[in-house]
């Protein structure tokens, strides 16, 4: 079942950076002096990494 639930997640990464998501993050808006795009990819990773750890612990 962990197998499983890393395919997943793997899967729902993959999605979140892919293009069509992406694009959408990709304005000149900038928050607390970072652009978009780089706290949305940052984001995604981290949670992915956390989801991952928290997978695997279970």
């Amino acid at each position: 079942m962990t197998g499983q639930r890393l395919v997943a997640l793997f899967l729902l990464g993959w999605v979140l950076v892919n293009y069509p998501i992406l694009s959408v993050f990709d304005v000149d808006r900038v928050w607390l002096g970072i652009p978009a795009i780089y706290l949305y990819v940052f984001g995604v990773w981290a949670a992915v990494i956390a989801l991952m750890a928290w997978i695997i612990e279970r």
